[in-house]
Formats: C-alpha cells, structure tokens, sequence
C-alpha cells in the first residue's frame, strides 16, 4: 500500500491526523536477531511461540495480557502500596473504583483472570449442569468443565464466517438459548458466560440491544447472566460508533449500562484495566458473593487481597479510570485499525470487521493447501517469527483442544493467527514493519509447509504443545 507523503497530505483538503494522547517518559531496547538465530530459536521451542525467550522477540504480539505500559499515575500509586495482609487501603481503593465504573456491589480480588474463572466456576456451577456461552474462551472453558460444567456455544452464526461484516458478531442467538432451555430445562443451566469482545471470534463485539434483550430473557427463565469483562472497554467503543443512541455517550456511561444488565462479572485487569498482573470477580448477589469469599481464601488469598500486593490493586484502581477515557480507547482501537487497514489494503485474509484488541490473519485463506489438522494457523506464527522477530498467537485447532469423550481434535470454523497489539506500547512504525513481514510471508505462502504435534500436555495444550515441520 502507497503511504502518503507530507506533499499529499496537505492536498487532503480538511485532514488532520490524530496522535496517542501520551507521550514517551521511559524507552525499552529491542533487538532483533539474525535469522540464523530465530530458525535456531524457533526450533528450540518446538515451534511454539509461548516456548520462545523473549529476548529473542523483536515486536511481541502474543498478547496484550499484562503487556501493557502503566502510567506515570499508575507507577506513583504503586509507592502508596499499603502491604498490609488483612485490609489494605489499597483493596478499598479498588472496590472503590469496580463499583464507580462497572456497577457492581461487592468485589472479590484475585491474581489474575483465570483465578476469578475458578471461583465463578466452583461457586456457581452444579456438575452436569451446562453453561452457554457466546464463543468459548480457552481458559474459561476448561474451569467451567473442571467443575463438571457442560459449555455449549450460543452465539449468532455470523461469528463464525472471518468475512461478514454484521457490526456485532459477538451478539447471542436466543433461537440456540431457547433450544437449549427446551432441550435441558432452564434448572440444568448454571448461567449464562457472556463476554465482551469475543476473543476467539477476532475481538468482535456485542451489541447494548443484545445484553438488554438477554436480560430480559434470561429474568424470565430464572437464569444468571455472568459477564466476562476483560475488554469491556473496547465494547463500550464499538458501541458508541455502530449502535443508535450511543454516539454522544462516553465510554463510562456505556460500559456501565452493560453491565447493569447481568449479575455479575470477572476481570483480567491486565487486559482494559492497564496493569501487568491482577484481576477481579464483583457480583450483586450478597449469598454468592459470601462463597466467594470463602473460597478466595482457600485458592488466592484473604478476601481484601486475594493473592495480590497492595500496590497491584492501587495500579488497577487507577488503570481503571484512566481506561474509560474516551481518548485512550479511541487511540487503542485507532492503532489496531492502522494495522488491518494496511492488510486489507495488500489484499491478505483477515478477519472483519477489524476488532478490537489485534488483527487476526485469517490462516485457512492464507494457506488453502494446508488441511486444519497440519495447524495453519500455528505455522502462521512460526513463519512471522522466522520472517521478521513478530510473535503473534496462534487462534484455531491448537487452541481447541480435544473433545473429552472422543480424544478428536475440536475443529473449530475459524483458523486464526492473532496480532494482538499491547496498549501504549508500540508506535505506528512498529506497525509497519509487522505488516510488511505479513505481506513477505503472504507472497511465501504456496511454499509453506504445515506442522505437526509432537508433544501434547493435558490441558491448554497450546501453551506448552511442540510442533515439528511436515
């Protein structure tokens, strides 16, 4: 794609570009290796990019979990860390700003994301029972199966297809929830695993109208809407630039009428809430919070700390007021687009509408000639990574696992390779350079050959999985 230069710039009658509204305090060296060197790493990591060092990673797209830059406001309130172990200011601090942003009444803190998955799971779901959900997430499906849960995918098909444009590919199907009702009986649903963003759908949002319709469902069947809150924030975007009504409401007043109508939510802090480490389950319900309580102090920790230090939930009180400025988001989602826009633009499969927090190359349509189970999208990664230093993450059959009664790969419709882009991290000139290297391994790819499993763990296989070259 041509850029433009300054010359065309100013014959663009009324164009202004934007700028991230921060600025740089503190630089981190990168360094690129050879590529002798990355063939050498990538093959000591059994083509695995969880398995790479970090040193030896140029741009790191694996994840935007706990890989962001905290603030100057966040790095200060770390040195007011009250360490205390029963009631640190720091905790009250942090229910504090859930309750002011997200609308919940009482909070629970934990050591990140998954800790607050394990104690939904264990306090709310009976074995047997079954747990729809629009789109599995990896981590939140194996907790809700550990407690004997049976997760059962509801959301609308569009999500599925890479390249409809449906503006909320995230949003529930009432027609699969109300079959699911007709089928089980609405007592053998523990609740409903509603998530923001759909990370395995390519960061696709749910629409105000969807959560309001699903409240008023699920109040009919007697059923608990439970919302995965990790990206929240960028939903609440979308919101405010694709639904009617929203255009003029900033991102608090959206993220907290969404989440007004479930019961309650869990947070990985180190997504939206700006943070490398942390994260948080607030509900409304006095009983169930009293459970969770108690758990937490089984699993985690004391329930005013929950497995964190003082200064980590003074960081995250503040990271979550800081990313409901509607600047911040706009900036975040902007860099996002910039990459997919240059993607399209070279005509390299992705999936659209770009979401929220990364692009994710569409690897069935960059490697046709690869059958699923030769994991395209697992080369896909290891192929940027020989190319350029880029890591991404590997989105598709690796991913899925295995089905626990017939030990056969789950083969889910998307195959996805994501780029996922840490906030206040990397410039537009970072960007750049990963999509040039997507577009050399692109023109490549008929030359490409697949993977295949060599070493597989029991659970979350895609973390710690080895791969050879076919």
């Amino acid at each position: 794609m041509k850029q433009p230069t300054l010359k065309t710039m100013g014959q663009q009658s009324g164009r202004r570009s934007w700028a991230e509204p921060w600025k740089i305090k503190m630089v981190e060296p990168l360094r690129m290796i050879s590529r002798a060197e990355r063939e050498t790493a990538l093959i000591e990591a059994g083509h695995n990019m969880f398995l790479l060092k970090s040193e030896d990673v140029y741009i790191d797209l694996l994840t935007d979990s706990g890989t962001s830059a905290m603030s100057d406001r966040q790095w200060a309130g770390m040195m007011l860390g009250d360490e205390a172990y029963a009631g640190s200011r720091n905790f009250y601090n942090l229910e504090a700003a859930v309750r002011a942003y997200y609308g919940y009444k009482y909070v629970v803190p934990t050591h990140q994301g998954r800790g607050a998955e394990h104690l939904l799971s264990q306090a709310a779901i009976k074995r047997g029972q079954h747990v729809p959900g629009n789109m599995y997430f990896t981590t939140t499906r194996l907790h809700q199966e550990l407690a004997g849960g049976i997760f059962v995918d509801v959301i609308i098909d569009e999500a599925h297809d890479s390249q409809s444009l449906y503006p909320f590919k995230g949003n529930v199907d009432f027609d699969k929830l109300e079959a699911l009702v007709e089928r089980e009986g609405a007592e053998n649903i523990a609740y409903v695993s509603l998530a923001g963003t759909v990370n395995m759908a390519g960061g696709q949002p749910v629409s105000m109208a969807n959560a309001r319709a699903l409240r008023e469902w699920s109040d009919r069947h007697g059923i608990k809407v439970y919302l995965d809150a990790t990206r929240m924030v960028e939903n609440a975007f979308f919101i405010q630039e694709r639904e009617e009504g929203y255009a003029d409401k900033p991102i608090a007043a959206i993220l907290k009428e969404f989440c007004g109508y479930t019961d309650g939510a869990w947070m990985s802090a180190k997504k939206d809430n700006l943070v490398n480490i942390g994260g948080w389950l607030a509900v409304n319900d006095e009983a169930l919070f009293d459970e969770l309580r108690n758990q937490v102090v089984v699993f985690e920790g004391l329930h005013t700390y929950g497995g964190l230090a003082g200064r980590d939930m003074e960081a995250i009180a503040i990271g979550i007021a800081e990313s409901v400025q509607d600047d911040h988001v706009r900036s975040r989602i902007g860099q996002v687009r910039y990459l997919g826009e240059l993607l399209t633009g070279w005509g390299i499969p992705i999936v659209l509408p770009v979401g929220g927090h990364g692009v994710f190359l569409d690897a069935r349509r960059f490697y046709p000639h690869l059958r699923q189970d030769q994991f395209p999208a697992q080369t896909l990664a290891a192929e940027l990574y020989l190319d350029s230093g880029v890591r991404s993450m590997e989105r598709g059959i690796a991913s899925a696992g295995r089905d626990p009664k017939t030990g056969d790969h789950y083969y889910p419709q998307l195959e996805l390779t994501r780029l996922t882009i840490p906030r206040r991290v990397y410039t537009q000139a970072h960007m750049d350079v990963v999509a040039e290297s997507v577009l050399t391994v692109y023109q490549a790819r008929e030359r490409t050959r697949g993977l295949k499993m060599v070493y597989e763990p029991k659970y979350l296989r895609f973390f710690q999985a080895r791969f050879e070259r076919l």
